[in-house]
């Protein structure tokens, strides 16, 4: 061998171990991205938890305050009463299934 195919040669393994070695930054990086998204994504599922929780007791705070409401009309109450049963009884026929 010639000192320039030597050269090629050893500039080839230096190219090499650089690339090798960015390969694994870039693995260690992408597993640092990955076990961030997870802990977002578990805390986005922990919000949207919490709205949905937020949004019923808003959803039963105006059921209730529309039923102790001075002078409120009776019957109304009385409709939204039974139209929250038929929903229960919608949500027991579908357990049911």
């Amino acid at each position: 061998m010639n000192a320039d195919q030597v050269q090629i040669i050893n500039d080839l393994k230096s190219s090499i171990v650089l690339l090798i070695a960015k390969l694994e930054r870039e693995k260690e990086e992408q597993f640092r991205i990955k076990n961030s998204n997870q802990e977002l994504q578990k805390k986005v599922n922990m919000h949207e938890a919490k709205i949905n929780d937020l949004e019923q007791k808003y959803s039963n705070l105006k059921i209730a305050k529309s039923l102790i409401a001075e002078g409120g009309d009776i019957h109304e109450a009385k409709v939204k009463v039974n139209r929250i049963v038929r929903e229960i009884d919608k949500c027991i026929a579908l357990l049911n299934r």
